[in-house]
């Protein structure tokens, strides 16, 4: 597959608009985070941490030899969109389990993570890796780092921003702010399968 003729139109548009139109609710809803003043769970140890828009340029100035990985759930994936040109390797996988007291449902391990990403990119090569908008994509990086892979970089807002915060916006909780999916960059609905990896079992820590 080439990717540079993959046609990825921005399905960001109406997102965009609704952003425009609540400006004056949540005016930092359009901001992009310039700094990493992440929380001690989002840093990692190489400590690298592009923006979405810094990444994609990155990735634009070399695609042969940089490298988007989404370590998002195969769920998140499918039906929240995802940038055209990542992998999709899941850190965690879904279960159908309930937990009560945490409110969500469960998640189990990818045992198989870093020897999939092994698949497709070398320890040297240049990762630019999200998640949602938490602390997953700090894992992976630091999972890649222990197994020797110098070059990774975490995309602060990961794929859909951060939420809005202002108690008076009608977004409030809403992941409008930064992030790959608010900064204007390319997405795409279609799944691209032969850019993805499955968790085959589970893996209890």
């Amino acid at each position: 597959m080439n990717l540079h003729r993959i046609r990825a139109r921005s399905f960001f548009l109406p997102i965009t608009l609704i952003v425009l139109a609540s400006v004056f609710l949540a005016p930092c809803a359009l901001g992009q985070s310039s700094g990493p003043e992440l929380p001690e769970a989002k840093q990692t140890s190489l400590g690298l941490y592009p923006t979405a828009r810094e990444a994609h340029d990155k990735w634009r100035a070399d695609p042969e030899n940089v490298t988007v990985l989404d370590v998002r759930t195969t769920e998140e994936y499918l039906f929240v969109g995802q940038a055209p040109m990542a992998w999709n390797v899941p850190l965690f996988s879904q279960t159908h389990d309930w937990d009560a007291d945490k409110q969500y449902f469960s998640m189990y391990t990818n045992p198989d993570f870093v020897s999939q990403v092994e698949e497709f990119a070398q320890p040297g090569d240049t990762i630019l890796v999200m998640c949602r908008s938490g602390g997953r994509r700090a894992m992976a990086v630091n999972k890649l780092a222990e197994a020797g892979f110098t070059n990774v970089y975490q995309i602060t807002g990961g794929f859909e921003g951060d939420p809005v915060k202002d108690p008076e916006s009608v977004f409030l909780g809403q992941h409008l702010r930064n992030g790959w999916k608010n900064s204007g960059i390319p997405g795409i609905y279609q799944p691209l399968p032969d850019q993805m990896r499955f968790a085959n079992k589970e893996s209890k820590e």
